[in-house]
């Protein structure tokens, strides 16, 4: 009997040894997940930003017609222009391209020369008339002031001819890596870094068939200038343009204003 009664009173013991072992090993485990929980406080980490929409919001937050001296402070833009011609100021985004002094000061010789051939050529039109009857010597001069005024003309057409063609630089070197452009009514040009998308997922590298899709049924066309246009609702005298490249790609995306730079 006293055998039976140790072994009885042996059992309660060990049932108590197993939950005492349990409950530390619970007590392990619940301290070991808390601690493994990806952060010191075991909230789970957030979920990353989506990226920023390209688009009639604007972008970095430069808004169309902004302020060039707004869009400045805000420290979205490095402070140098890289272009001033045709009266438009063009802003590199900060950490972009540095302005090339010698292309901005071939730009500004061409436009100027330009500029005044345009001038002499107009001031010379109509000159060379002569009455009727007048003498040989009178008809000499007016050929002689023909033949002047058609040579200022042909000038001031290869002296706009070089404009457009550092304009169309210009306007490669801005599309490329994005920037902003500015006239007297403020930001009119905001142009997208080559990683930037619109909202429907459209950017640098999307194909004519995704630009088609997303924007077709909005009224996308393609413009004189050759680049796609949709005209923006919510922003009268905006559009998007997309510039196109040979193998069907979208090239560069912009939001650009109908008003001129001057």
């Amino acid at each position: 009997m006293q055998t039976n009664l140790n072994m009885s009173a042996a059992r309660p013991g060990s049932v108590g040894v197993r939950l005492i072992g349990a409950g530390l090993a619970a007590v392990v485990l619940t301290v070991v997940v808390g601690c493994s929980s990806g952060t010191e406080t075991g909230t789970a980490p957030s979920a990353a930003p989506a990226p920023e929409a390209f688009g009639p919001a604007g972008y970095r937050g430069l808004v169309p017609g902004m302020a060039k001296e707004a869009a400045l402070a805000s420290g979205k833009l490095a402070p140098a222009p890289t272009s001033t011609l045709d009266g438009c100021t063009d802003f590199s985004y900060t950490g972009g391209p540095a302005p090339d002094p010698a292309r901005m000061a071939a730009e500004d010789a061409a436009e100027k020369k330009a500029k005044e051939l345009r001038q002499k050529s107009e001031d010379s039109a109509g000159a060379g008339q002569v009455r009727q009857g007048a003498s040989a010597r009178e008809y000499a001069d007016s050929a002689a002031k023909l033949a002047g005024s058609a040579k200022l003309a042909a000038d001031a057409a290869l002296a706009s001819a070089d404009v457009a063609g550092k304009r169309e630089a210009r306007d490669k070197a801005f599309a490329a890596a994005g920037g902003a452009s500015f006239g007297k009514d403020g930001l009119r040009e905001l142009g997208a870094p080559q990683d930037a998308k619109t909202a429907e997922g459209i950017g640098a590298g999307s194909s004519l068939e995704e630009l088609k899709k997303a924007y077709e049924p909005r009224g996308l066309k393609l413009g004189e200038n050759k680049r796609y246009q949709l005209p923006i609702a919510e922003k009268p005298g905006w559009s998007y343009e997309f510039t196109t490249t040979p193998d069907g790609k979208v090239g560069a995306v912009s939001l650009i204003s109908s008003a001129k730079c001057g």
